[in-house]
């Protein structure tokens, strides 16, 4: 089973936000994929590549989440090696599970991960965060 990352995503208010701020900066980078560069390496590197994702903490819920292509090094001139998480650019919704704030990023089990949420159908709008966080509330999903 895969290995997977938690991580918060600090100035987000919305998955929108969080999808509009990687497309633009993704759109500078040579191989125009979303990327986040973290100073520490995973340890567990293999595991989570083979076929981790990086599960986005906003506003206090596991909201979506990001499959992790690769890891690139990345040096600054200061010394220090940093990791990138580089992402496949699509988007997955999960069920909102709530979580508490932490500095850096987490190791999460694929037991621990909330299920994906189906895709929209065509035509249809998806629901409100706040509405489809209160349905998982009550295990409606």
């Amino acid at each position: 089973m895969p290995l997977h990352i938690l991580k918060l995503c600090v100035g987000c208010e919305s998955v929108e936000d969080l999808a509009d701020w990687q497309r633009e900066r993704a759109a500078e980078l040579p191989d125009g994929l979303p990327r986040h560069v973290t100073r520490m390496w995973p340890k567990r590197a293999d595991e989570v590549l083979a076929g981790g994702s990086l599960y986005w903490i906003v506003k206090g819920n596991i909201l979506v989440r990001q499959r992790i292509v690769r890891l690139d090094p990345v040096d600054r001139g200061d010394g220090i090696t940093r990791c990138a998480l580089v992402f496949d650019p699509e988007l997955v919704r999960t069920e909102p599970a709530p979580r508490r704030a932490f500095q850096g990023w987490r190791y999460l089990k694929s037991e621990d991960a909330p299920r994906d949420l189906p895709a929209a159908r065509p035509g249809e709008e998806t629901l409100p965060p706040e509405l489809a966080e209160a349905l998982a509330e009550f295990g409606w999903r």
